[in-house]
């Protein structure tokens, strides 16, 4: 395994011997977050509209960056179904709708414990219906770490009818259960997320009696079939103990007939889009997620009929 970025190390380092995530309530762990989007480096202006609940119809608070374009790409933060909001990916989601041509409506979904399983995909579907019945263009649909997971369910959930995304985009997501890959056991102690915060994220958002019975929607490792899913782009990193269910995923994907591109970043750690302030080679991955969702973006462009 690759040394991890200089610049991440040296935030590994100062953060060691501080209170682990495990032993937080989830209001403490919320707060930590919070504090950590300090580390993001500022994204570009844009136009931001937010949208309280129930505004115009919303089911959620959303986030609409950028004007409406021939695309607009729904998207869900990470954060572990337990933390995370509008904040949470506003840098990337910033930089998406000024340098990729599409609007990006970010969704800040209902966190666990106190709105466990399904609620944060259903919350997700709901926004996805709400868009699609304003922006009749192009809808793709994107997340980070449990977003992904989130964005990966819906994807399944939507796959052959009238609404279903024209791409996926899933950074370092979470597919599968915990501690089942390779990577959970020889990246346990990965900064800043380890095996043992997985298994705390899980334990807050499902019930362990249910995992088994809740199929794609939880896991989407555990559908049997993958094909007829839109174009997808995986983003993996290497200090991350779910960096092998990202490379499976992918593929999966492609053994079911999905076009699929995959980036890897063998020195970057898991949430490395919350650390662009911290390193460059945190900045250079996104730079390079960018580009990919450029191009996916001009090639939907250039293809309408």
């Amino acid at each position: 395994m690759a040394d991890l970025d200089p610049g991440l190390a040296a935030l590994r380092d100062a953060s060691a011997g501080g209170v682990p995530m495990i032993d937080l309530t989830p209001a403490e762990a919320r707060e930590r977050i919070v504090t950590g989007n300090r580390l993001c480096s500022a994204g570009p202006d844009v136009v931001i509209r937010d949208v309280e609940p129930g505004e115009d119809g919303a089911p959620v608070a959303l986030r609409l960056y950028g004007p409406p374009t021939d695309i607009t790409l729904v998207y869900a933060h990470g954060g572990g179904w337990v933390t995370g909001g509008l904040d949470y990916a506003d840098e990337f989601c910033r930089f998406l709708a000024a340098e990729c041509g599409v609007q990006v409506v970010s969704i800040d979904y209902r966190l666990a414990p106190e709105h466990r399983f399904p609620a944060p995909l259903d919350d997700l579907a709901a926004a996805w219906d709400w868009t699609a019945e304003r922006y009749p263009g192009v809808l793709a649909l994107g997340g980070d770490s449990a977003g992904g997971n989130l964005a990966a369910a819906l994807a399944l959930r939507l796959r052959g009818t009238t609404r279903e995304p024209a791409f996926q985009l899933l950074l370092y997501p979470v597919l599968g259960a915990p501690g089942v890959t390779e990577s959970y056991t020889s990246r346990a102690d990965a900064f800043p997320i380890g095996a043992t915060d997985m298994h705390w994220f899980f334990d807050h958002y499902v019930d362990r009696d249910a995992r088994d019975t809740a199929g794609p929607d939880l896991l989407p490792l555990s559908a049997g079939d993958l094909s007829g899913l839109p174009v997808t782009h995986v983003v993996a990193a290497g200090h991350d103990p779910l960096r092998d269910e990202a490379i499976d995923y992918a593929a999966r994907l492609k053994d079911a007939g999905v076009a699929v591109t995959v980036q890897e970043h063998p020195e970057l750690c898991h949430g490395f889009l919350r650390f662009t302030g911290a390193s460059a080679a945190a900045r250079a991955a996104r730079a390079g997620v960018l580009d990919a969702v450029r191009q996916l973006a001009q090639g939907l462009v250039n293809h309408a009929p």
